[in-house]
């Protein structure tokens, strides 16, 4: 037979699995030091004056 599952504990894991992963993003994005902000910084800089520079008119 099936498992019999609490649907409101179900519900409340899948919340907080959620909360979890908005919470990672946010870690990754404001979890880093300055020198790693400006390298990533000057990177994509560098990335999209590469782009612009190979279009064509």
């Amino acid at each position: 037979m099936a498992e019999i599952v609490n649907l409101r504990q179900a519900r409340k894991a899948k919340v907080r699995a959620e909360k979890e992963q908005a919470a990672e993003a946010i870690r990754a994005k404001f979890g880093r030091t300055k020198a790693e902000r400006d390298r990533q910084r000057k990177l994509s800089d560098k990335q999209n004056r590469d782009l612009d520079s190979h279009k064509r008119d």
